[in-house]
This record gives C-alpha cells, sequence and structure tokens, in this order.
C-alpha cells in the first residue's frame, strides 16, 4: 500500500465521516447533556466499534453477511431497536447541563462507551459499505495485517475528529443557545436517529 492510495482512502472516508452519523449524532448530545469530559467516553465506544469493523471486514463477515439473511435480520433488527431507542431519549431530552458530579441524573460513563459501541455496531448498511470499500485499497500482493491497520488508523483519526468537534459544539451550545436550545438540539438529533432507524428498517441485502 503507498501513500498515495492511503491518501486517497482517507479523502473517501472524510466525505462520509465528517457528514453526521449515529455516532457524531451521539457525540453532539453526550457534549450538551454532560460535558465534554463525558462525550470522550463515548468516543472510546465508538473507536472501539471501528477497530471491530475492520477486523470483522478483514476476516470476510461483510459476505457472511450478505450470505446469511437470519445473520443480515438479526443485526439489521438489533440496530433498529437501539437506534430508535437511543433518538427517543433524545426526543425527551429536556435540555441543559448534568453536572459531573450529578450522579443521580447522569449515567455512568461505561454506559457512555457501550451506548456509543451498540449504535456504531448496529447499521449493517455501514458493514457492506466498509466490506466493499477497503478490500479495493488492499494490496493482495503484500502482507494484509499491517495494511488493515494503517486502514483502521485513518478511520480513527477521522472518526475522532468529527466526534470531538461535534462534542464540542454540544458542549458550548448551553452557553450560546441556553438551555431551551440544547433540548432543540438534542430533538434535532434525535430525530435524525430514528429517520437512519427507519432506513435501516426499510434496508434490503444487496441494495
Amino acid at each position: 500500500m503507498t501513500f498515495a492510495t492511503l491518501l486517497a482512502f482517507a479523502f473517501i472516508m472524510s466525505v462520509g465521516i465528517l457528514t453526521p452519523g449515529p455516532t457524531v449524532l451521539l457525540a453532539l448530545s453526550n457534549g450538551s447533556r454532560f460535558g465534554l469530559r463525558y462525550a470522550l467516553y463515548g468516543m472510546l465506544g465508538a473507536v472501539l466499534a471501528d477497530l471491530l469493523l475492520v477486523l470483522l471486514v478483514g476476516l470476510g463477515f461483510g459476505a457472511l453477511l450478505a450470505a446469511s439473511e437470519t445473520l443480515f435480520l438479526i443485526v439489521k433488527w438489533l440496530g433498529v431497536a437501539f437506534l430508535a431507542y437511543v433518538g427517543l431519549q433524545m426526543l425527551r431530552s429536556k435540555g441543559g447541563l448534568v453536572s459531573m458530579h450529578d450522579a443521580a441524573r447522569q449515567p455512568s460513563r461505561w454506559s457512555a462507551v457501550a451506548k456509543s459501541f451498540s449504535v456504531a455496531m448496529g447499521n449493517p448498511k455501514y458493514y457492506f459499505f466498509m466490506s466493499a470499500l477497503l478490500p479495493q485499497f488492499v494490496a493482495p500482493a503484500e502482507a494484509q495485517l499491517p495494511q488493515y491497520l494503517a486502514l483502521a488508523a485513518v478511520i480513527v483519526a477521522l472518526d475522532v475528529l468529527a466526534m470531538s468537534a461535534y462534542a464540542l459544539l454540544g458542549a458550548k451550545s448551553l452557553q450560546l443557545w441556553r438551555e431551551n436550545g440544547v433540548k432543540w438540539l438534542n430533538r434535532v438529533s434525535g430525530g435524525a436517529l430514528l429517520a437512519l432507524a427507519g432506513s435501516i428498517a426499510l434496508y434490503r441485502r444487496g441494495s
């Protein structure tokens, strides 16, 4: 794999990652509701999902998902259910920053890790996209592991950059827009996640 190939991959991935997706919207919501430090734990969950996804693609999980209707439906409906659940939680948010010391209102930090991980892993369309994209940048004649590690590093770097920007925006939104603005920000994010859940529910293999 050449450096030019890696740059081309980074450009293609940046178009998709910088567009608000479920983990980015979750980072935005976490930043606005619980602050930047809490949002960092959510980013950790998304990064773990990125690494696992690249591993699964390298092991051929995308092809298995495409071949097995049962496995596809399990991943699909689990993803739909979880995205809808998170989206509804955002819609019901009352806005306002929850103090890091207010343990009664703030979920545990590891729940942020688990939620972001589950949201990232719950979209079967992403499996198919990555399964089609990643092998195009891997040279068959060269060692596979270093190439997939390089691609994973690019994905993680871009993902962290996008999530950090949106989490920071969320954390600053309370100062800029006050509580009512944050409430509507969470409602827009929740609505977007519900729309994504709906699109996954309608998604069919090969479409």
